[in-house]
């Protein structure tokens, strides 16, 4: 099973702020909606609240260390090895879908990142981690001119050839 991430960030890094997306990206949503669609998503519980329900179509675990936790539709978990035990067993790509810390703690074994940036620095208190490049293939670069014009990257990583 892949492990991949999928984010949209500011040029700066920033994916978040007081627990919202700090934009709204006409056709960015629908993009991960499309990729997601069938998968396991695997998300903190800031990001399950800030999403505020479970996404459908979609097999959703929220990671909380909070052990009585409830979130309707979804698979509670209380650590990352539990939520990609969790996955279907046919899954073939699991998304983690954030937030910041999830986003760290997965990258190094994150198989593929899809990465979106707005071109431009936005104030926030969330990031997305820095990851080194080197070690991934850009297998899709793609410039969106949009209302909101964005940058979409497909990373993946590299077989240690």
């Amino acid at each position: 099973m892949l492990i991949s991430q999928i984010v949209a960030m500011a040029s700066n890094r920033v994916i978040g702020d007081k627990g919202k997306i700090p934009w709204k990206i006409p056709g960015e949503q629908k993009m991960f909606k499309e990729i997601t669609m069938g998968h396991a998503m695997i998300m903190g519980r800031k990001t399950y609240e800030a999403i505020g329900r479970a996404l459908p179509g979609r097999t959703n675990i929220v990671v909380t260390r909070q052990k009585d936790y409830k979130a309707p539709d979804c698979l509670v978990v209380h650590d990352l090895d539990s939520a990609l035990e969790s996955c279907p067993s046919e899954e073939n790509e699991a998304f983690i879908i954030g937030g910041g810390q999830i986003y760290d703690e997965t990258m190094s074994s994150t198989d593929r990142v899809y990465l979106t940036v707005l071109p431009r620095e936005v104030p926030g208190d969330t990031y997305f981690p820095e990851f080194s490049e080197s070690e991934f293939n850009v297998i899709k670069s793609d410039f969106i001119d949009a209302v909101v014009p964005y940058h979409f990257y497909i990373y993946e990583r590299k077989n240690g050839d």
